[in-house]
């Protein structure tokens, strides 16, 4: 049977891609759409007219929307511009958005969430590297071949930290239902209380794993969710156990501040809301095997 289900993306999905025209927009959606995801249409203001990779391209998301009727935007605009181009796609309509730039003000990332939220959308990231339901459609910059179709959630802030664990899960013949990347922080749209509660109401997910890492609260928050009951097995694994309070670790949003955040303190939470936790990705198969 062709399986259409997954979070938040699967073949069905219609993908905008807001600023396609640009090196690594046009790059990305080339791998995209070579994986088999439905890109149907790209924003650049002032490129309007142009075709990349067979991709029409619009001036404005509200001119993409009424020709080509997208539900998914991903948004491949720098930094200093992303607020305004998120802020352009929840207005026409779209209400899931994949931010990856990194270099976004904090003050602009907070609007950004805000006026999301507002409106009933989520914004994935800032900093994320996006979202994969392996075999049927992927919105960021995966090493697709890292990933295999199976029964396992991911959710994680680190990018790499996912193609990691993708990949052992892959090797032991334990396949991916949906990887989502939140993304490095320090503030977060899409959270893993969020992915977790679209797992629980998945049936391609049988099990989720949880990767966390120091700084934010977004782990502790998933915990107190999970303390509520949840009704599939959940393993987490929380980096950074040797991290220096007050010390910048890769994302922006991986420091230990005023003693609060750290790997320790996450364990702790998850481990008392009923998760497994494993030290390493090598560890994961075997944890979901005997759950």
């Amino acid at each position: 049977m062709d399986k259409q289900l997954a979070i938040l993306v699967d073949r069905k999905t219609r993908v905008l891609v807001q600023g396609i025209t640009g090196k690594i927009g046009s790059f990305q959606t080339n791998l995209m759409i070579e994986y088999g995801t439905n890109v149907v249409a790209g924003v650049t203001p002032g490129k309007g007219g142009q075709n990349i990779n067979g991709v029409p391209v619009f001036d404005s998301v509200q001119e993409a929307v009424k020709d080509t009727a997208p539900n998914v935007s991903i948004c491949f605009v720098p930094g200093p511009y992303a607020l305004d181009a998120a802020m352009e796609a929840i207005v026409a309509g779209i209400r899931i958005i994949v931010v990856l730039a990194e270099a976004i003000p904090v003050s602009d990332a907070v609007k950004m969430i805000s006026f999301a939220s507002e409106h009933n959308a989520y914004v994935l990231g800032p900093d994320t590297a996006g979202v994969i339901s392996p075999g049927k459609a992927k919105l960021g910059v995966h090493p697709h071949r890292l990933f295999s179709e199976g029964r396992i959630g991911i959710v994680s802030r680190s990018g790499a930290l996912s193609y990691e664990t993708a990949k052992v899960l892959t090797e032991n013949g334990l396949g991916e239902s949906t990887v989502v990347g939140i993304g490095g922080g320090p503030v977060w749209g899409f959270t893993h209380r969020d992915a977790l509660k679209m797992f629980r109401e998945d049936p391609d997910t049988d099990a989720v794993v949880l990767l966390g890492e120091i700084g934010g609260h977004v782990e502790e928050d998933a915990a107190e969710y999970l303390n509520q009951g949840y009704s599939k097995p959940v393993v987490a694994l929380v980096v950074g156990r040797a991290a220096p309070k007050g010390q910048k670790m890769g994302h922006a949003g991986a420091i230990i501040q005023q003693g609060k955040g750290s790997a320790q303190d996450k364990i702790d939470a998850l481990r008392n809301s009923g998760v497994t936790i494993a030290k390493s990705p090598n560890e994961i198969p075997a944890i979901l095997r005997e759950l």
